[in-house]
């Protein structure tokens, strides 16, 4: 028989047992950090027609290892104008958030461990989903630590390019969250997944239907923005833009080698690890099976409900990697443009109309089908704003429209360099490259 935990099950633990739980969750992040990075090297290396890593282990599941190994036995390079404290302590930062970030997620309920009944879970709080969203939060540190420390010019750009990005995109996730918060009634992450347990009831023109707890079918407008807004914050393609190669060589890491570089490369998958399973606590029912396997009392219970919450982790890490080998990477305005003018107001606009249905469902003058018209009807005219809303293009630039003053698109355009420009050659060159007048400079 399925326990479900509760605020009242955490605190009582003896400290074996919370050791314990520590070294699974350690253990666990570890496990899905390796079978994530060669997961991903598979399913794009099936997307682009070519094998993938196939050597080392069978399918290749060695390789990983092989690759952390290499990283660890890699000579180390610190920049001589490197802050070597903050240098160091950057990567640290990083990797120790993404950690600590999973020790609210509930895998399972409460279950017997050796004689002591206790919730598959390390802890929950009244607030854990803030909690959550903190330690992303403080991850932003570690990139722009990393960028400032290293003494060079590119991770600088990198690391202030990334945190004004995963900044944007926190707010959008934040208020993401918002909705679950007003549906369930608390933000314990515990909580939340039991009030997704059982199916609600609604009436849409007189006829009664049954739909899925789940706030990814209740909500569906914050389960996208959240997941859309998760990408971003992780810097995943497409919106690795903070390691874009042919701008920033690497972004803020650009300077790190070693075990620095590891850390960070493990922050990155565990940041998508962790993501993806506040997704599953917040929209996808969390450890409960998924429909019709729910309908089986025993399908979610004990030791077999971390196996659903696993299972909807590799869902969505799936959806990582399907973005990355399918979309192009976006343009660092249009990416911030999606955030700030597009996710943000959807996102308030949501949270409003919501807040509206709640106060129509409290109102007891109203008949419920009368209720139920009046919500499906604002939702409507939200839908129809939202998707017919004029959006402000970019008048295109024709080479053709050359301002007398030397720039393309009229006076506010781009600069056109003239025509007779002559490019000094660089000294190291030598004097092989000609001679005479024009050994020291190219025309263009």
């Amino acid at each position: 028989m399925r326990v479900a935990a509760s605020l009242a099950d955490f605190g009582h633990d003896p400290w074996w047992l919370v050791l314990a739980k520590v070294l699974a969750v350690f253990v666990f992040l570890m496990v899905m950090t390796i079978f994530a990075i060669w997961y991903e090297r598979r399913v794009v290396g099936r997307m682009q027609v070519r094998p993938g890593p196939n050597r080392n282990g069978p399918f290749g599941l060695l390789q990983p290892l092989a690759d952390g190994l290499k990283l660890i036995f890699k000579e180390e390079i610190i920049p001589r104008t490197a802050d070597r404290v903050v240098y160091f302590m950057a990567p640290v930062i990083s990797a120790t958030c993404a950690f600590t970030a999973f020790a609210v997620m509930p895998f399972g309920p409460s279950v017997s461990i050796f004689g002591h009944h206790s919730p598959l879970q390390l802890t929950d709080l009244p607030v854990a989903v803030l909690l959550v969203l903190a330690c992303s939060s403080m991850g932003i540190y570690g990139v722009v630590l990393a960028g400032w420390a290293s003494g060079s010019t590119y991770p600088l750009l990198g690391g202030l390019r990334s945190s004004a990005q995963m900044i944007s995109y926190e707010v959008a996730m934040g208020l993401s969250i918002v909705a679950v918060f007003m549906t369930a009634g608390t933000m314990s992450t515990s909580e939340i997944v039991a009030a997704q347990a059982a199916g609600r009831q609604i009436e849409v023109f007189g006829f009664g239907l049954t739909i899925p707890g789940w706030y990814a079918v209740l909500l569906i407008p914050s389960f996208a923005i959240y997941f859309l807004a998760a990408v971003g914050e992780t810097n995943r393609a497409p919106f690795d833009l903070p390691e874009a190669e042919s701008e920033l060589v690497g972004g803020f890491h650009t300077e790190y080698s070693s075990m620095k570089f590891m850390m960070f490369y493990l922050a990155e998958y565990i940041n998508m690890v962790t993501v993806s399973g506040l997704c599953t606590t917040l929209f996808l029912g969390g450890w409960r099976a998924p429909w019709p396997l729910s309908v089986w009392d025993a399908a979610d219970s004990g030791w077999l409900a971390p196996v659903w919450f696993t299972a909807k982790v590799l869902v969505l890490l799936f959806v990582f990697v399907w973005l990355r080998g399918t979309l192009p990477r976006l343009r660092y305005d249009q990416f911030m443009r999606l955030g700030w003018k597009v996710l943000i107001p959807a996102n308030l606009a949501w949270i409003l109309m919501l807040a509206g249905i709640k106060v129509l469902q409290q109102e007891e003058d109203l008949e419920r089908p009368v209720r139920t018209m009046i919500i499906l009807g604002v939702a409507l005219v939200l839908l129809l704003v939202m998707t017919l809303w004029p959006v402000a293009k970019e008048p295109p630039v024709f080479a053709s429209e050359v301002d007398p003053a030397g720039r393309i698109g009229g006076a506010d355009g781009f600069p056109l360099p003239p025509p007779d420009l002559r490019v000094p050659v660089s000294p190291r060159a030598g004097s092989a490259e000609g001679s005479g007048s024009d050994a020291g400079e190219k025309e263009v």
